[in-house]
């Protein structure tokens, strides 16, 4: 009978669940036992769920996969299907894996670079955005675009227009008022604006 078709994940799994003390799907792996298919295919000869070839590729993947490379290192023992020590792990298998592990890791660092400078691109190729105009202000009752107020040319009063009875123009804020000079008191002049308001203000606010 022909097993059902399953992905190398399923397989792992599954030979995880028959075998806990020789595989694993989470976590750092056991180096397994040099022929290990062949154990695993007598194991499991009569099992439906899998086939001699998902078992090869399954175990393929098993064995390339990072973690399992990381638990390749030198003085560590290989397991059988049972958990057994089978032989501890020789230089060249160990160097074998550390080269394995380099090579995914370097294909990895290259996918993502490339997809970095894909993203860069796409960034370059995308229209640069327009700057915003500038909206006119309109009057809503006369629909007249609004015009900034001319600003009035001012000269500094002079001595004979600071004194008593003078009169001169006094600048408040963004307005210019016409006050008459009551007082000079060194740099202040004490003032009345039209509306008979008396206040005291520095004389470089005073303009003819």
């Amino acid at each position: 009978m022909t097993a059902v078709k399953r992905s190398n994940k399923e397989i792992i799994a599954y030979l995880a669940e028959k075998f806990p003390l020789c595989f694993s799907v989470e976590g750092e792996a056991k180096p397994l036992k040099i022929g290990l298919f062949q154990d695993l295919c007598e194991a499991l000869a009569d099992d439906e769920n899998v086939s001699k070839t998902q078992l090869r590729y399954a175990l393929r993947q098993y064995t390339s996969n990072w973690r399992y490379l990381y638990g390749c290192r030198l003085g560590v023992e290989r397991v059988d299907l049972q958990g057994n020590p089978a032989g501890l792990l020789e230089q060249q298998h160990v160097e074998h894996a550390q080269q394995q592990l380099a090579e995914a890791k370097a294909k990895v660092a290259e996918k993502r670079a490339a997809e970095q400078a894909e993203a860069k691109e796409k960034m370059k190729k995308r229209p640069a955005r327009k700057p915003k105009q500038k909206t006119t202000i309109f009057n809503k009752k006369t629909a007249i675009p609004r015009q900034s107020k001319p600003r009035l040319a001012l000269t500094t009063a002079s001595h004979d227009n600071l004194k008593q009875g003078g009169q001169v123009k006094m600048k408040m804020g963004e307005s210019v008022k016409n006050v008459v000079v009551l007082e000079i008191v060194k740099d202040s002049a004490r003032v009345q604006l039209n509306n008979g308001l008396v206040m005291n203000v520095a004389t470089n606010r005073l303009f003819a």
